[in-house]
């Protein structure tokens, strides 16, 4: 993949149940992280006492999170009101020229800052709450 632009990472929250999503506006930094705990079966028989990993087993999740200013009354009334429900919502996260990782995740922080002489700024994080998929661009 070569070079892309970091504001044509896009965020976005399906719309009440419709299948269509709206881009989450105003983010200046969006952030997309997927881990993978392992299961060690390493035992008193492991050779060279090196430790042995149990191939497809344990737990994958993904994180999402961004943090911007408010530009869009409707995104940003999603975002609280889901988060306040602790709702699990479809998310997306488009990837230029590469793809997109879409599935359920549930707002686990939501964060406001705003210092006198600057605009009010929010932070978001997101968890994953089920399988995720990735549908190449």
């Amino acid at each position: 993949m070569v070079a892309q632009k970091g504001k044509d990472l896009l965020l976005k929250i399906e719309g009440e149940g419709t299948g269509n999503y709206v881009t989450v506006a105003g983010l200046r930094t969006k952030r997309l992280a997927f881990n993978s705990e392992t299961v060690d079966v390493t035992d008193a028989d492991s050779a060279g006492r090196w430790r042995e990993l149990l191939a497809g087993s344990g737990v994958q999740r993904a994180s999402l999170s961004g943090s911007g200013i408010f530009k869009d009354a409707q995104s940003d009334e999603m975002i609280r009101s889901r988060f306040f429900a602790a709702d699990i919502s479809n998310w997306q996260m488009a990837i230029p020229h590469f793809g997109t990782v879409a599935g359920p995740f549930q707002v686990t922080a939501l964060e406001y800052t705003g210092s006198h002489d600057g605009e009010v700024t929010f932070e978001i994080a997101l968890e994953s709450a089920g399988a995720i998929s990735f549908a190449v661009v």
